[in-house]
């Protein structure tokens, strides 16, 4: 018999050895628990997710993402060029800002996600506190908001300036949406597994 916590509504069960074929449903919410083979199909899906990200990552940061033209002038920018701009500037803040929670925190949640699927040398309370990294610097990763933010300033400038997307925003789009899938997919409870 092992304990687990159902990861959607936290009742702990006592789940029993189980078949091929056979799967731990929680009792209070239906959700499923434990399927064999579960921790190695979890890990492999974060693995090809998490990679993927970070393939796409590079070119989603130094790609241009826009092209602006404004009264027949026209630049191009990426992400990472953006913030070195502001940086030279002297807009620290905000060029901090859009460095730490657009570029360094989600490039570490997917390098530490890696190293959670991949590196299976360390022990488990190494795995542990690199997970609890990850849940930190995935809540700090704003890669999202700032897709968001394009997106609202094309409908608001839409009139003054004329837009082009670059080639970066469709390798920044699926960035985030593999790096989301990578998070979600990936079971805490392997980092225990493993050692036991």
């Amino acid at each position: 018999m092992d304990l687990k916590a159902c990861h959607c509504c936290g009742l702990i069960h006592q789940v029993p050895v189980l078949e091929v074929g056979q799967s731990a449903a929680c009792t209070r919410c239906g959700t499923t628990l434990s399927k064999p083979g579960a921790t190695e199909s979890s890990a492999g899906k974060t693995a090809a997710l998490a990679l993927g990200a970070f393939c796409l990552f590079w070119p989603a940061v130094l790609l241009p993402i826009l092209q602006i033209e404004r009264l027949g002038h026209r630049s191009a920018s990426s992400v990472l060029g953006g913030t070195i701009d502001l940086l030279a500037h002297g807009n620290w803040l905000v060029g901090g800002v859009v460095l730490l929670f657009s570029i360094v925190f989600p490039l570490l949640k997917l390098v530490l996600l890696l190293e959670l699927c991949l590196l299976r040398l360390t022990h488990a309370k190494h795995r542990a506190l690199t997970y609890h990294i990850v849940e930190h610097a995935g809540k700090w990763s704003m890669m999202d908001v700032m897709l968001l933010a394009f997106l609202v300033m094309l409908v608001k400038l839409g009139n003054l300036v004329q837009f082009q997307f670059g080639p970066a925003v469709i390798a920044f789009i699926v960035c985030v949406t593999l790096s989301m899938a990578a998070s979600m997919s990936f079971d805490p409870h392997s980092i225990w597994s493993e050692d036991e």
